[in-house]
């Protein structure tokens, strides 16, 4: 994002920022998000500035404004008119290249683009169209109506009132209650004051956030996923994120097997969890609105979540870090850190501003080894100006950690990316010990009953 701002001009139409969007926009915290979709076919007459003229500005009115501060230094939206001209880009690579080298092309253009700043005199957006044939590319029809799977998640026999005595529920409400204290207190140790071991994924270099970044792609079939997911009897999450901490915990031994020594760095991933209630899309102008039940912007905590340990040099059991990251994960969300920390934020930006919170934030990113977040995609295929996407996947570049994952579910499949500091990690390396560590854990699971 652009971090100079404009200053409010009397008659400006205004709209009040977010706290999030004003944490996220800062002089000491920029974020952007990549998002690609990966057409099937060529991009040979895809009518761009009709699309984003007719379908892409009137979705938000974000996409047609600037950031301005008023006379007190507050931050608003400010409602300009947008020259689509100036935020479409169609790079020119060499042709008659092969799909994977025209991969290798990409991966180096997100790279350039992962560096660059948005210039503060236009809205923070640009469309970079690629017209070249990469290896994530063809197949069938796309499908309508577009829909995304349920979140609801089955009930909890174990959670029936009926089943719990008093005897049973003052243990759990003391356990709730040293879990809620312990985790916040390490949330916020970690946050101003911890830093994780600098480790072969956590250069742990200052300014790590303007260094180059390479984004690398896998994808898992849901199928699977979720066959590991019944077998175990854990979520889809915990299944991905057991995935990740095996695969990062091999990558940092060096090896599968052998008798080196183990390295069992602190490590600590970072999860970045949607603490509103709400599920609906609502309008700033209703959710402030005197009296709104909606909470006013995205709201959001961070879950500090350590990578267990490698038992052994020679060998490990693999379904143990997905059980582990299951133990983990649960654990944290069942206390109460994760409100008590998003209700922090907010009154660290309603005490000390939002410039402070950004500082406190960027240091709890900085702090940990990695990050990852995730989201649902579409069930169904979905077309953009009657061309079919093949799969979607999105990167948040300009966060102070060597390595970024993320993860969105799209017709069947999960596509994994991770975003890797270009001088302290090979991506090529982390990718396919990513890969063999899912082949490990859907292996072992054909063993489990």
């Amino acid at each position: 994002m652009g971090k100079d701002q404009l200053n409010v001009e009397e008659g400006d139409c205004l709209e009040p920022v977010s706290p999030t969007g004003q944490y996220l926009n800062s002089s000491v915290l920029s974020l952007c998000i990549i998002a690609v979709l990966d057409s099937e076919f060529p991009l040979r007459d895809l009518p761009i500035f009709a699309l984003l003229k007719d379908v892409f500005l009137p979705i938000n009115p974000r996409f047609s404004s600037l950031m301005a501060n008023d006379e007190n230094g507050v931050k608003h939206w400010r409602k300009v008119e947008v020259k689509l001209e100036d935020h479409v880009k169609i790079p020119i690579f060499p042709p008659e290249l092969s799909p994977e080298t025209y991969d290798n092309h990409l991966s180096d253009y997100l790279s350039t683009i992962a560096m660059e700043q948005f210039p503060h005199n236009c809205p923070l957006w640009s469309v970079h169209v690629i017209k070249y044939p990469t290896s994530h590319a063809a197949a069938d029809n796309p499908s309508v109506p577009l829909t995304f799977p349920s979140r609801a998640s089955a009930s909890n026999p174990n959670l029936s009132a009926n089943s719990d005595s008093i005897f049973s529920t003052i243990p759990k409400v003391f356990g709730y209650a040293f879990n809620t204290v312990s985790d916040f207190g390490w949330s916020l140790l970690k946050s101003s004051f911890v830093e994780d071991d600098k480790s072969l994924i956590r250069s742990g270099d200052p300014g790590v956030e303007f260094k180059p970044v390479v984004i690398s792609t896998m994808t898992f079939s849901l199928d699977q996923i979720k066959q590991i997911k019944t077998k175990l009897g854990v979520t889809i999450n915990d299944v991905i994120t057991g995935t990740i901490f095996l695969g990062t915990r091999l990558y940092m031994q060096g090896k599968v097997g052998g008798s080196s020594k183990l390295k069992n760095e602190q490590s600590t991933a970072l999860v970045l969890l949607n603490t509103r209630a709400v599920r609906e899309y609502k309008s700033v102008k209703e959710m402030l609105k005197q009296g709104a039940e909606k909470t006013w912007g995205n709201q959001f905590a961070f879950l500090h979540v350590p990578l267990p340990e490698l038992s052994s040099a020679e060998s490990c059991n693999p379904l143990d870090f997905v059980r582990k990251a299951h133990k983990l994960i649960q654990r944290k969300r069942n206390s109460g850190a994760v409100f008590l920390t998003g209700r922090f934020l907010e009154c660290l930006r309603k005490y000390t501003g939002p410039e402070a919170t950004a500082k406190y934030i960027h240091s709890t990113l900085k702090n940990s080894t990695m990050g990852i977040t995730n989201m649902i995609g579409p069930v169904e295929r979905v077309a953009v100006a009657n061309y079919p996407i093949k799969s979607i996947y999105f990167m948040v570049v300009g966060s102070p950690q060597s390595l970024v994952t993320t993860m969105v579910s799209y017709m069947g499949k999960l596509r994994v990316a991770i975003g890797t500091q270009k001088d302290h990690i090979d991506p090529g390396k982390l990718k396919s010990y990513l890969e063999n560590a899912f082949r490990m854990i859907l292996e072992a699971t054909q063993d489990v009953d």
